[in-house]
């Protein structure tokens, strides 16, 4: 369900309503269905129109095995692509803390001039 695995010309590329549906093994209704549930949100044109990505493809793809094959519902299907999605919102944000760990672990320390002065509790 990642975006982030296709290149980016294939990310670009957006089909029609009906040619999504055929590639997904679905009538065209059906996709405009998981839109109003929020299932899939394709991209839309000035006028309206619904531009579907490979990625939404493949993730009417995954609703239909989820569905067909799992029996999971569509108020299901629709929390695991949420949190899906926060998983992989959640990966990438680790994988730029960890760069950035890297990066600042790389970088030339400053030595320190620091002073620290110890002073011993008064005794009661």
């Amino acid at each position: 369900m990642s975006a982030s695995r296709q290149d980016p010309a294939e990310q670009a590329r957006t089909f029609l309503i009906s040619v999504a549906a055929e590639l997904a093994g679905m009538h065209a209704q059906t996709l405009r269905t998981y839109d109003r549930l929020g299932l899939v949100t394709p991209q839309r044109t000035s006028g309206g129109g619904r531009r579907y990505s490979q990625r939404d493809v493949d993730l009417l793809r995954e609703v239909q095995r989820l569905s067909q094959d799992e029996g999971v519902n569509l108020a299901g299907i629709k929390r695991i692509i949420e949190l899906t999605n926060h998983v992989e919102a959640l990966q990438a944000r680790v994988r730029e803390l960890t760069e950035e760990v890297e990066r600042l672990r790389s970088q030339p320390r400053p030595k320190s001039t620091a002073l620290v002065v110890w002073q011993p509790r008064n005794q009661r």
